[in-house]
């Protein structure tokens, strides 16, 4: 299990409340708890969080936003995708395919738990013609990076909105300050303070969400397609490779040059 964003966001929140509550006197460092107190504002919170949740409401469909539980499961799943682990994998099905035929990875491909392998393993077993297995399988491909990209900016639309309703709840805030200053007595003065703070910790509010949220999950969500996005990669070259019977040993080679160098490093320093 991954758990760095969850650690990540703790911490940003974490170090938040330390610098608010941390006042530095000259007889040494304080913590000054009621200081929080200043910096949290219901009307604030209603503008901010309220506004920004109706937006991705109003932008996104139902199947989108059940699946957000979804999504934070994939963004906490560490080691789901292992690139290594589909290499080895093609190399032991190369060397079956060679020795015993295609038709002998039939049985293999109903071992495999991954959907996209198992159709790609029996589409070779089936003798489809190569460009055709190619075709489906950019297709399935290209399909999966449509659906990725909209799941990651739904999160790059909350990062944006968030601080759009901060602004909106600053001009709420200076709107009702300017007012309340044409007022004589002593009411329209003393709600400047708190028209103030609306006008201020909205903004304050609208950055945290945007940067201590919405910015990491849709970062480490993009982390996520890029694991999975190499590995069926990977698997279409593999397959490919197999149903054209190339030597097991160069496909390895081969596969491996998909990896990032310091995996590549990883690998050779393994082998040796």
């Amino acid at each position: 299990m991954d758990i760095t964003t969850i650690i990540g966001i703790v911490l940003g929140f974490a170090l938040i409340i330390n610098g608010i509550a941390l006042e530095v006197t000259e007889t040494g460092i304080a913590y000054e708890i009621m200081n929080i107190k200043n910096f949290f504002d219901v009307p604030s919170l209603i503008i901010v969080l309220g506004g920004t949740i109706a937006a991705i409401v109003a932008n996104y469909s139902p199947k989108h936003l059940k699946a957000i539980p979804k999504h934070m499961k994939i963004m906490l799943d560490g080691k789901k995708f292992d690139p290594m682990e589909y290499i080895d994998t093609l190399v032991d099905f190369a060397q079956i395919a060679r020795k015993n035929g295609l038709l002998a990875l039939e049985e293999k491909a109903n071992q495999v738990d991954d959907p996209f392998f198992k159709q790609s393993l029996m589409l070779i077993v089936d003798a489809t013609d190569a460009d055709r297995v190619k075709e489906m399988l950019n297709n399935d491909l290209d399909n999966l990076v449509a659906r990725h990209e909209e799941v990651v900016g739904m999160y790059e639309r909350g990062s944006a909105t968030a601080p759009a309703f901060g602004m909106i709840g600053t001009l709420v805030g200076l709107i009702n300050m300017l007012r309340s200053m044409d007022l004589s007595g002593s009411g329209g003065a003393s709600s400047l303070g708190s028209s103030m703070s609306v006008a201020l910790v909205t903004t304050f509010y609208g950055c945290i969400l945007a940067n201590v949220i919405f910015n990491p999950i849709a970062t480490k969500l993009k982390i996520r397609h890029s694991e999975e996005e190499l590995c069926k990669t990977i698997i279409i070259e593999g397959v490919l490779s197999i149903q054209a019977g190339e030597n097991p040993k160069f496909l390895k080679e081969k596969l491996i040059s998909f990896l990032p160098q310091a995996q590549r490093d990883a690998v050779s320093e393994e082998n040796q």
